[in-house]
């Protein structure tokens, strides 16, 4: 009894951790972007990214199970009550945490650093990672 307990919360760390890092990839770049990039429509993503931020687990969890049930669009996959189903849950919850987190981290920084930064020959990734390390308190508050 003892080893199924351990075996079942080495899983669910290994769930956890890997959401977690699928999280991070991609929100700190989405976050990045929203934070850094002009565009037509940035406004209307970060109220999406932050309404995401609101949202219920319990809503998220019932939309990613309607898409997985066998007559939704993705039943075919057959991920249903799997780890990998868990995972996407976990995802779709905390990916809009670490995007919002991150675009609002870098949108506190001055907006002279990063003129600054360029003056001083950085790349553009040079630039974003020099922005990462300034925000670097509030990024590991996410």
């Amino acid at each position: 009894m003892t080893l199924e307990i351990f075996q079942i919360t080495v899983l669910s760390l290994q769930i956890s951790a890997l959401a977690t890092g699928l999280s991070l990839v991609i929100g700190s770049p989405f976050g990045t972007l929203l934070a850094l990039g002009r565009f037509p429509g940035r406004s209307f993503l970060l109220s999406v990214v932050n309404t995401g931020m609101g949202l219920p687990p319990v809503v998220v969890g019932l939309f990613v199970a309607m898409m997985l049930w066998r007559s939704g669009p993705l039943g075919d996959l057959r991920m249903i009550y799997t780890p990998a189903a868990i995972v996407i849950a976990q995802v779709v919850i905390s990916f809009p945490v670490v995007t919002g987190l991150t675009a609002a981290a870098l949108q506190a920084l001055g907006p002279r650093l990063r003129l600054q930064l360029y003056g001083l020959g950085a790349t553009r990734m040079q630039m974003i990672w020099m922005l990462w390390r300034e925000a670097r308190l509030p990024l590991l508050a996410r």
